[in-house]
């Protein structure tokens, strides 16, 4: 067992802004994630992990927040949200309910493949080539239901796969990419730490702890990664944090409270976080 991994979960326009505070109040309070030996993106942390990658500060990620620039438009309608629950939680077998969302999300009728590609080809910010920096993006293949990660071997282009790790069912097309359709990387377990197995210490980010339907949550995983002798630390929001992302996690305007409350919360959790990445913990 060797190696660090950061890992990022999804969650959403302020899941994500939640993220850029907690990775910049780190980055300023000293902890270097620049040690990661791969960065591992879901959705959200898909977009923002390739960013990083890319060599894009923790800093202007979050101040972009601030300034309310990387704007996501996700338009939710209540029978969207009762699909998508009906799917989830149609079956207490997790292989099975994922194949359930993306059946559901094949047969959805929702905008065209290309404005997903190009709402996450803004948020990429130019980023269009695989970094030098070991990344790995997971999306969930819509017919067979497993998840798999992308990487600079995988043949498709950066902006592919992060597009399909950010395909919410029914409320984004699945992706095509390497003659197969795709659904966001969450769609099962929210942040997939599972995927830093054999990595010795482990920084995992997680705006959405819990997923919908029969899926280990990740403090389940990461005690799961911990007791195989990993050195992780997960952070999740806390109370403040998660009073300031409210419900709606599609909520523009939550966004820079959202990436305040992270900021705030990491910066007291810093010297913590700091210790178990460096090993000294």
């Amino acid at each position: 067992m060797q190696g660090t991994a950061l890992v990022l979960g999804g969650g959403g326009p302020v899941g994500g802004a939640w993220m850029t505070g907690v990775l910049a109040g780190l980055s300023e309070a000293g902890v270097d994630l620049g040690r990661a030996d791969v960065i591992i993106g879901t959705s959200a942390g898909a977009i923002f992990g390739a960013r990083l990658a890319a060599g894009e500060a923790p800093q202007e990620s979050y101040e972009r927040q601030l300034a309310g620039a990387d704007k996501v438009d996700l338009r939710v309608g209540a029978a969207q949200t009762v699909r998508f629950l009906w799917a989830a939680l149609g079956s207490r077998d997790p292989g099975r309910s994922v194949r359930r969302l993306g059946r559901a999300a094949l047969g959805a009728r929702t905008g065209p493949e290309s404005e997903l590609l190009d709402a996450v080809g803004t948020l990429l910010r130019g980023a269009r080539d695989w970094p030098d920096r070991a990344l790995r993006i997971a999306a969930v293949d819509a017919v067979s239901g497993v998840l798999e990660t992308f990487d600079g071997d995988a043949g498709i282009s950066l902006l592919e796969a992060v597009a399909a790790s950010c395909a919410v069912p029914l409320v984004s097309p699945p992706v095509t990419a390497g003659g197969r359709r795709w659904i966001d990387g969450g769609s099962g377990t929210t942040a997939n730490l599972h995927l830093a197995d054999g990595c010795r210490h482990i920084l995992a980010v997680a705006p959405i702890p819990t997923a919908v339907g029969p899926h280990p949550s990740a403090p389940r995983q990461a005690a799961q990664l911990a007791a195989q002798g990993a050195e992780i630390t997960l952070v999740t929001p806390d109370g403040t944090a998660r009073r300031a992302m409210g419900r709606d996690l599609t909520a523009n305007a939550r966004r820079p409270a959202a990436a305040r409350a992270g900021h705030t919360q990491a910066t007291a959790l810093a010297h913590t976080v700091d210790a178990v990445w460096r090993g000294d913990g």
